[in-house]
């Protein structure tokens, strides 16, 4: 195993089920848990494990909030949707 102080590199192996163990070193740095949800991207060659990250109470009151606040000054329409959508997924939150 070859560690530096962000990532860790294990080697592991696929089953004949398509499963793959993650290394317990890397559970653990990652607080991962059994049930944990994944997003798996892949270009082709290479495979990206992502854990999917359920959103904080805050981040949605704060989404009700602004959505509130938008309507509120009609400055809304229809066609405006797809547009409002578009900004709010590209916020960075983290």
């Amino acid at each position: 195993m070859m560690k530096n102080a962000m990532s860790a590199v294990e080697v592991t192996s696929l089953s004949s089920k398509g499963q793959v163990v993650i290394p317990t070193q890397i559970r653990t740095d990652l607080h991962l848990s059994s049930g944990d949800k994944f997003v798996i991207l892949s270009d082709g060659k290479n495979i990206l494990l992502k854990p999917v990250e359920a959103a904080s109470i805050e981040d949605f009151k704060s989404l009700i909030s602004r959505s509130r606040a938008i309507t509120k000054s009609g400055k809304l329409k229809k066609s405006d949707l797809h547009k409002v959508i578009a900004e709010v997924r590209s916020e960075d939150r983290s």
